[in-house]
């Protein structure tokens, strides 16, 4: 009788080792969580990038203003017989 209560005590301790530390344990499962949630925020942040540039996409299909802005801020185009002015920071204020 006490060799079979020491067996299973023995069983009940390899059972709670492999709950704990074994494949596919709890320590598995915290590590693998983490590791879900951030990806989780990280498909999140794309889709929301996805989504602007989606956006961008459909408004330079659609309409010319988008495509006119663009050339503007990135390009630096002006159209003929317009005048470009450029401000430029006073220096005293940029000492401050």
């Amino acid at each position: 009788m006490r060799l079979f209560q020491l067996a299973l005590v023995v069983l009940l301790a390899y059972l709670q080792y492999l709950l704990w530390f074994g494949h596919n344990g709890i320590e598995d499962y915290t590590r693998l969580s983490k590791a879900v949630t951030n990806h989780e925020s990280t498909n999140q942040q794309l889709t929301k990038r996805n989504k602007l540039l989606e956006a961008d996409i459909q408004d330079l299909k659609l309409d010319l203003e988008g495509v006119e802005e663009r050339a503007r801020l990135e390009l630096g185009m002006i159209k003929p017989d317009e005048v470009f002015y450029r401000v430029l920071p006073n220096k005293q204020n940029e000492s401050n």
